[in-house]
């Protein structure tokens, strides 16, 4: 499809345009300046020139957040292919119908957490396929999926979705390994393990994405280097955890809130805004 664009062509630039003057008149009522077009001289007793009109610095950008997840599973996909198409590319076919309700090439989805970009799709064959960098590959459980694996798959969010779990990025800050299932009632106690860099920005009762699921931190056991949380009956029937052996891996994406603490903290900042008084009288 051809793109088209809405915004025609300016034969002459403005600076080009002679004799055009720009008044500026007073509102008197409210003291606004309401700028007008007029090929006559201004009438105003107050006016702007024209390059009084322009900022001669270019306009900052503002740096967006491109994807943002809620941790709340839509649907379980399943591994059509894994493998390199090439040597240079890896590549990660998924069968899938809830997320592809929409979708578009270059979207996000989450897989087990992690943010891919789709770069194929078809709704006939209900699939849709995700180029894998070798960074991802390294920081994920994502290379030890096989054909008919079983992934988390959620949509990025829109304006009008509802935020039922947690800002979550999809950047995968490392993995953990299960080392514990243990029923209660209807209800699962899962206990994963993880190393002591990833462990320094989980707490009780806060939140973790595993696999992609938005979870609540139960206990954090520091000479274990071990945390848990508990999974309710619904939420074992519509994630892929539950079905993991003990000795697999999982993804794990820390609270983002926690990461800027520590980088207040280690560039000093908390120190730099203390009162005069407080480091008089520490």
């Amino acid at each position: 499809m051809a793109s088209v664009s809405l915004l025609a062509p300016i034969s002459k630039p403005y600076s080009s345009i002679k004799n055009l003057k720009t008044p500026a008149p007073v509102n008197l009522r409210f003291h606004q300046w309401t700028p007008s077009l007029l090929f006559n001289s201004p009438t105003s007793a107050l006016s702007l020139k024209p390059h009084s009109l322009r900022s001669t610095k270019p306009r900052s950008r503002t740096t967006t957040i491109t994807s943002l997840f809620t941790g709340i599973v839509e649907e379980i996909g399943e591994v059509r292919q894994i493998g390199r198409a090439d040597p240079d590319s890896f590549t990660l076919k998924i069968g899938a119908k809830t997320v592809l309700e929409g979708v578009r090439l270059g979207d996000s989805i989450a897989v087990n957490g992690t943010c891919l970009t789709v770069t194929e799709f078809d709704t006939g064959s209900s699939g849709f396929s995700a180029g894998v960098a070798p960074e991802t590959l390294r920081k994920t459980s994502l290379g030890e999926l096989e054909r008919g694996s079983r992934v988390n798959l959620e949509r990025a969010l829109t304006p009008s979705t509802r935020m039922g779990g947690h800002f979550v990025q999809g950047h995968v800050d490392g993995t953990g390994e299960i080392v514990g299932f243990e029923s209660e009632g209807d209800s699962l106690w899962v206990r994963v393990k993880t190393t002591k860099e990833l462990l320094r920005y989980i707490v009780p009762k806060g939140f973790i994405a595993v696999d992609g699921v938005s979870l609540t931190v139960v206990e954090v056991f520091e000479a274990e280097e071990c945390f848990n949380f508990m999974l309710v009956d619904y939420t074992q029937k519509n994630i892929v955890l539950p079905s993991k052996k003990i000795g697999e891996k999982v993804n794990l994406e820390v609270d983002i809130l926690g990461k800027y603490v520590q980088r207040l903290l280690n560039t000093g900042f908390i120190d730099s805004i203390k009162s005069p008084a407080s480091q008089l009288h520490p």
